[in-house]
């Protein structure tokens, strides 16, 4: 037999088959090159480009921080890499990094659009924000598109807004904008407020983190419908990087870690009103001064932040020391009689013995509670326990556990301390009966306060933001339908 003969019958010499062989030459060239995740695998590297930006990608006390990050961040543990952010100066950068493929991914506010996913892969949509057209508290509201037109209009450059302004200069042909490169969200927004310009396009998750810095920009109108979040791969045959995101997100929406997420930097917004928010920024610039440095040294004796504790004593007594109840609770930090005796504090009226005393009642609550359950929820719950009672908010947790939930994450215990009004759970409890509903305004009006003097203690952002609070009198207080905010401040009974 011919070697001719031998290869029709798809034998080699040796007598294996033929397509073994073809197959195996195949695996050792061009069929062995590594997939991106198998590269990132072997660097131990994941490459992210993004943007800094408040609950995006920002450095606060504890290191790294931010919606985005962290979700970044546990998606490169799922991957058991380290993670390397890149950040850039502007959208326009961000995507251009992706465009030239130095980066495995972007994240940081990047909305879908028709636009982007022609140009991109992108992974599973994880947030859900609405457009917002936004204009200045005291001038006219515009509530329809044809409104603006003929109006200064500015939007950040290369912005998702971009794609849909275009869409509807079709019908409104006269509408025209600016694109900033230099502006960010917090820029178009005091512009608004400071009446520099007529409007700006932000998104409901941007209104919403900024809008305590700056009440008088509020939204007059949705530009569009709701929009997704998602991140943006270079576009490539091989999207092994992108199933495993699809797999990633899905999993942690599974397993309510994004819910969680979403609790931990969006849950808490739209707690301040027009006229709350104006008096918080007044007493930041008039009352605080005052108080600071003894809220630094006991939040320092005790481990705390101080603006975490000075935002507590905004939310019992807006920082007056001599505040007073008709309960008998007094003082800036409102302690009762028999809690300033246990604090060893003999005159409440006295602010700095008054901090004292509820920096070491704090500290003493938090200590309380249980160690493995992890910040931020530490925190929350230890605020609700100093506002409604430790007793009743380990309540809530044990009745959360009873059905199913996890009794050490705030998002679920805030569910069941409302349930202790009510005599069908109280009745099942060892404390009875609490005002459960109060804990949980309390907390997420402290988170409030506590984000705001977070950002407003910046020294680059404070000169700013006292220099742009000029008196308004003449606007008076706004109507509650003007304000377009779902939640406002609600007043709470002092807790010591």
């Amino acid at each position: 037999m011919t070697n001719k003969s031998l290869l029709r019958k798809g034998l080699t010499l040796s007598g294996l088959p033929f397509i073994v062989f073809i197959l195996s030459v195949l695996s050792l060239s061009g069929c062995s090159r590594p997939t991106t995740v198998e590269k990132i695998e072997q660097e131990q590297v994941l490459h992210v480009i993004t943007r800094n930006a408040p609950a995006i990608y920002f450095e606060d006390k504890d290191g790294p921080a931010g919606f985005d990050y962290e979700i970044t961040k546990l998606f490169a543990e799922e991957l058991g890499v380290e993670l390397r952010l890149r950040v850039a100066d502007n959208l326009g950068e961000l995507l251009s990094v992706i465009d030239q493929g130095y980066a495995h991914f972007a994240v940081g506010g990047l909305a879908a659009t028709e636009t982007r996913n022609s140009r991109f892969e992108y992974s599973s949509p994880y947030l859900e924000v609405t457009p917002k057209v936004v204009y200045r508290l005291g001038t006219s509201r515009p509530r329809q598109l044809s409104d603006i037109v003929g109006k200064r209009v500015v939007v950040i450059a290369d912005s998702h807004h971009i794609d849909i302004l275009k869409q509807l200069k079709q019908d409104f042909i006269d509408l025209t904008w600016e694109e900033s490169e230099e502006l960010d969200t917090s820029d178009l927004l005091r512009q608004v407020s400071e009446g520099l310009i007529d409007y700006a396009i932000v998104d409901s998750t941007d209104l919403a983190i900024h809008q305590a810095y700056y009440p008088k920009a509020v939204a007059a109108f949705s530009l569009s419908r709701p929009l997704n979040f998602v991140w943006y791969f270079p576009a490539s045959e091989d999207d092994s990087l992108n199933q495993k995101a699809k797999a990633f997100f899905e999993k942690i929406k599974q397993d309510g870690t994004l819910l969680q997420l979403k609790e931990r930097y969006y849950g808490h917004l739209n707690q301040l009103n027009y006229v709350g928010a104006r008096t918080f920024i007044h007493h930041i610039n008039k009352r605080l001064s005052r108080y600071e440095e003894t809220f630094k040294a006991e939040a320092d004796r005790h481990k705390l932040d101080w603006r975490l504790l000075a935002a507590i004593g905004y939310q019992e007594s807006h920082w007056r020391p001599n505040a007073t109840s008709p309960t008998g609770v007094r003082g800036l930090m409102m302690l009762t009689r028999v809690t300033a005796k246990e604090l060893g504090i003999k005159n409440r009226l006295d602010p700095k013995a008054s901090i004292k005393g509820g920096a070491k009642y704090f500290a003493k609550i938090r200590a309380r509670i249980p160690a493995r359950i992890t910040e931020p929820d530490r925190t929350w719950m230890a605020l609700a326990s100093y506002n409604v009672g430790y007793g009743h908010v380990e309540d809530a947790r044990i009745l959360a556990q009873r059905d199913g939930k996890d009794p050490d994450k705030w998002i679920h215990v805030k569910e069941y301390l409302p349930l202790l009004q009510k005599k069908k759970w109280y009745k099942q409890t060892k404390h009875g009966y609490a005002r459960g509903s109060e804990p949980v305004v309390y907390v997420q009006n402290i988170r409030r306060y506590y984000d705001v003097l977070t950002w407003m203690k910046q020294p680059q952002v404070e000169e700013g933001i006292i220099a742009s609070q000029t008196p308004d009198e003449e606007y008076g207080t706004p109507a509650a339908d003007e304000l377009m905010l779902p939640n406002t401040l609600q007043e709470m009974p002092p807790t010591l």
